[in-house]
């Protein structure tokens, strides 16, 4: 099985070679790492640097960074190249030893097949600096707000707004099925939840995989994170005019409890005055 790994990356240079640390690391490695670079002319000099052998795309970002954009373009990249399964991480996001074995040891599985498969996620703490991935294993803790299955076993979902775009494969055909991420989409927030509701709309399945951890960098964020509002608003009211709900709803509860957005069930959402 081919597999490639998929990042999209404006800046954060320290968090993507940490990351590519980690694939070196891995007990099953990638046949490609495609990294897709938004704006950001120094990813591909860097990567030289280091020594390592993505293929670096650039876009222009002028703007709302075209995250949706730029994971389909590095997904069309991949399969033209032969990829078997796309794995898409985070920049944030460093593999697990096991991570890339354990999704693919999921795709093989017949039970699986036209599944969006979801690793855990452990959000690091911001006194730890990583030098090696291999002594993440002693870190691992993951969200509790998401399935944990143990280590080798896949247990279904059903709650398909549990997905996250910072670690999860897909085969290619499951990828064509969903068609990628809606490109209405710019900037923070929205596009992986209307991903996954694409998803469950046109019959594909959810998976939860247990071991195939991820270990996310710690980077400053507030919360709810209202140096992202505008793309957040922009992004919601994308959403609710395609499925006619409002996707993150601990957010937009938390901007209106500040003062900061209104909204109604009708579809209207607007920074307040």
């Amino acid at each position: 099985m081919k597999i490639a790994v998929v990042t999209v990356v404006a800046g954060r240079h320290d968090h993507l070679t940490a990351q590519i640390r980690g694939l070196v690391a891995s007990t099953v490695a990638p046949c490609e790492h495609v990294v897709v670079a938004m704006g950001d002319e120094r990813i591909a000099p860097m990567l030289t640097e280091i020594g390592s052998t993505a293929t670096c795309i650039e876009i222009a970002a002028d703007g709302p960074l075209p995250l949706a954009r730029a994971r389909n373009l590095g997904a069309r990249r991949a399969i033209e190249g032969g990829a078997d399964l796309l794995v898409f991480l985070d920049v944030d996001c460093i593999p697990g030893r096991n991570l890339i074995a354990r999704y693919a040891a999921a795709a093989w599985e017949s039970d699986n097949r036209d599944c969006l498969l979801c690793g855990p996620v452990t959000y690091l703490p911001a006194n730890i600096h990583v030098g090696d991935s291999r002594s993440l294993d002693d870190l691992t803790a993951p969200h509790p707000a998401r399935p944990d299955p143990p280590n080798g076993r896949v247990e279904p979902g059903e709650d398909f707004d549990l997905f996250w775009s910072l670690s999860f494969a897909v085969e290619p055909s499951t990828w064509s099925a969903i068609g990628g991420f809606c490109e209405d989409y710019r900037g923070y927030g929205g596009e992986d939840t209307d991903f996954a509701a694409t998803a469950e709309q046109r019959g594909i399945g959810l998976r939860w995989i247990g071991g195939a951890h991820a270990y996310h960098q710690h980077h400053p964020v507030s919360d709810p994170p209202v140096e992202h509002l505008d793309d957040i608003i922009d992004n919601a009211r994308v959403f609710f005019d395609r499925w006619g709900r409002w996707p993150m709803t601990g957010w937009l509860d938390g901007f209106e409890e500040q003062g900061l957005l209104r909204r109604d069930r009708e579809g209207t959402i607007a920074r307040s005055a």
